[in-house]
């Protein structure tokens, strides 16, 4: 299928993919990261205190999607049904059974039948132990590797958005927009974005939208001025020239003509981008300023391990975590930096030779 894939796409595109296969550290730093985050995809079916399926009186039941009253398992009020209740599971193993994930706590599941204090060392129970509120370490991890990367690829793609448009409109005009443009730039980037984020904490509830739309505010700084360079020398090509003189209006000359070359260089500072997005999260976490308490943070788990030093598989566990993903994430960027180097595309592992071809007017 991938070999069908890449004979449809065009001879420098399957260079690039041949230069990033022969990079064995990126390509297998690839796939290990994409199986990890598919696993984190499927978190409620793998850490969880509900049952995925059961089975009770004969009637089917499915917790992980539903919400049932315990009075439907002989319990006595109208409550959402606590599964860890010893009644409510001698109840279901007395008249059914029940399926449930490989971990059965979620990441906020507070366990009340712990035989050791909080926070207890890795057993049977607990795969990597629990935080200092009973909570299991290895569903938060899973969970928050999931929230991590979801906020980094929302916050990526925002600030390739604003990145591209405003560094784009400084780079194609020039003159007095980008003079202009790089001053309010400056000045942007001098304001301090940690006082601000503690001056708005303090005045709202921290948020994951919230947090995320303050960080969209200043993520984009740094990819501006690479978008710019780039918009800047391809606005002197010879085909961008011929197509002003043929009266195109400028947002297509941008679209078509100057955005695909800038877009190479662009590519390139996407993963390292991605990687600061998780890390600048994990920060505010771990300093209190980023998601609300009980989140499940990678930041958190680095605080936790902070405040208890009597429990070392906490800060074991954040820091292999944390350098594992972005040790991947640095791999994967080296090979995408690699494969849009002209220099290794000349020396590709590639049967098929570039052709020069001419961009359409």
């Amino acid at each position: 299928m991938l070999t069908a894939f890449t004979a449809k796409l065009s001879p420098i595109a399957r260079r690039r993919i041949d230069v990033f296969r022969s990079n064995r550290r990126a390509r297998v730093s690839l796939w290990i990261f994409l199986a990890l985050f598919v696993v984190s995809l499927a978190a409620e079916l793998i850490a969880n205190d509900k049952p995925i399926v059961m089975q009770y009186d004969g009637q089917w039941y499915v917790p992980l999607l539903v919400d049932y009253p315990e009075t439907e398992f002989g319990g006595f009020l109208p409550t959402r049904t606590d599964y860890h209740d010893p009644f409510i599971q001698q109840q279901i193993e007395e008249n059914g059974w029940a399926l449930w994930p490989l971990i059965p706590f979620s990441y906020q599941t507070l366990d009340m039948q712990m035989m050791r204090p909080s926070p207890s060392p890795p057993d049977a129970r607990h795969w990597l132990g629990t935080d200092d509120q009973g909570r299991d370490v290895l569903a938060r991890v899973i969970y928050g590797f999931r929230l991590s990367v979801f906020f980094a690829l929302v916050l990526t793609a925002g600030s390739l958005v604003m990145g591209v448009i405003i560094g784009g409109i400084q780079g194609y005009f020039g003159g007095k927009t980008d003079l202009i443009g790089q001053r309010l730039t400056e000045i942007w980037s001098g304001l301090p974005v940690l006082f601000l984020l503690i001056i708005l904490a303090s005045l709202v509830q921290p948020g994951f939208w919230w947090l995320l739309g303050i960080m969209l505010l200043f993520s984009w700084l740094g990819l501006v001025d690479v978008v710019r360079a780039e918009f800047l020398r391809a606005r002197n090509l010879e085909y961008v020239r011929a197509a002003k003189a043929m009266g195109l209006p400028s947002r297509l000359i941008m679209w078509r003509h100057v955005l695909p070359n800038a877009m190479v260089a662009t590519l390139t500072f996407i993963p390292f981008l991605f990687t600061g997005a998780i890390t600048t999260l994990t920060a505010l976490d771990f300093l209190g300023f980023g998601l609300p308490p009980g989140s499940p943070s990678l930041g958190e788990l680095v605080a936790q391990g902070k405040n208890n030093l009597h429990a070392p598989w906490l800060g074991i566990t954040a820091f292999v975590s944390l350098s594992l993903m972005l040790s991947l994430l640095v791999f994967i960027g080296e090979g995408l930096r690699d494969a849009f180097d002209p220099r290794h595309i000349q020396h590709a592992p590639s049967a098929t030779p570039l052709t020069r071809t001419q961009p359409n007017a």
